[in-house]
C-alpha cells in the first residue's frame, strides 16, 4: 500500500487498519498484536488520519514502558540503509548522499545509545536534517565531543542508566513524542494531512 485509503476503509477492516498503521508508526510485532487490537475495538468514527495518529499516541500514553520500548523499537537505527521502509528512507535521505564516515559514526552512536539507555533504541523526527546533522544530535544527547571517530568512545566506557531512572524514562517519552512527528510528517508526504 503506497497511499492510504479511505478513512471509512480502516473502521471495517483490521486488516485494513493494520496496513495504515505500519505505514504510520513502522510494522513491529507490539503494534500487531497490542496497537492494532486496542484500536480497532475501540475505534470511534474517525473525520482524519491525524485523528488516527492521535488516537494511536493516546493509547500508547496508557502502555507501560516496557511495551512502549518494544513499539519504538520497530523504527529503524538512524543511518540504517537496508530494509528501510520506503518512507524510511526518504525522511533519513540516501544512503548515497551520506559519506562513510558518517554511516559509520552513526552506527557507533547507535551502539552507544543503547549502551546508555538499555531496551530504547534512539528516534528522532528528522525533518530533512541530514545525517551529520542528526549524528550531532546523538553526540549532545549522549554528552560527546562531535567526532567522525566510529570507535570514540570506547562502549564499555558508556554508563548504563537503570529503566527505572528519570532520564531514560524521559528518553522514552522523547522517543514516542518523536515518532508522533514522523507520522503527522509521513501524513502530509502522502498528501492526506
Amino acid at each position: 500500500m503506497s497511499s492510504l485509503p479511505p478513512l471509512q476503509e480502516i473502521q471495517s477492516s483490521q486488516e485494513v487498519l493494520s496496513q495504515v498503521l505500519t505505514i504510520l508508526f513502522e510494522h513491529s510485532p507490539i503494534l500487531q498484536s497490542t496497537l492494532l487490537p486496542q484500536l480497532f475495538t475501540n475505534l470511534p468514527p474517525l473525520t482524519s488520519y491525524g485523528q488516527l495518529i492521535d488516537l494511536s499516541l493516546s493509547q500508547l500514553g496508557t502502555w507501560d514502558d516496557s511495551l512502549r520500548a518494544q513499539f519504538i523499537a520497530g523504527h529503524p537505527r538512524i543511518g540504517e540503509t537496508k530494509a528501510l521502509s520506503s518512507l524510511s528512507s526518504k525522511e533519513q535521505g540516501g544512503a548515497a548522499l551520506t559519506p562513510p564516515a558518517v554511516l559509520a559514526r552513526l552506527e557507533h552512536l547507535n551502539a552507544c545509545y543503547e549502551a546508555r539507555y538499555p531496551g530504547l533504541r534512539y528516534i528522532t523526527f528528522v525533518n530533512g536534517r541530514s545525517r551529520a546533522a542528526i549524528a550531532e544530535e546523538m553526540e549532545d544527547r549522549l554528552g560527546l565531543a562531535h567526532s567522525l571517530s566510529h570507535r570514540e568512545p570506547d562502549l564499555a566506557s558508556i554508563a548504563a542508566l537503570s529503566v527505572e531512572d528519570p532520564p531514560w524514562r524521559s528518553e522514552l517519552g522523547r522517543a514516542v513524542g518523536d515518532i508522533g512527528l514522523i507520522a503527522h510528517s509521513r501524513l502530509r508526504a502522502l498528501g492526506a494531512a
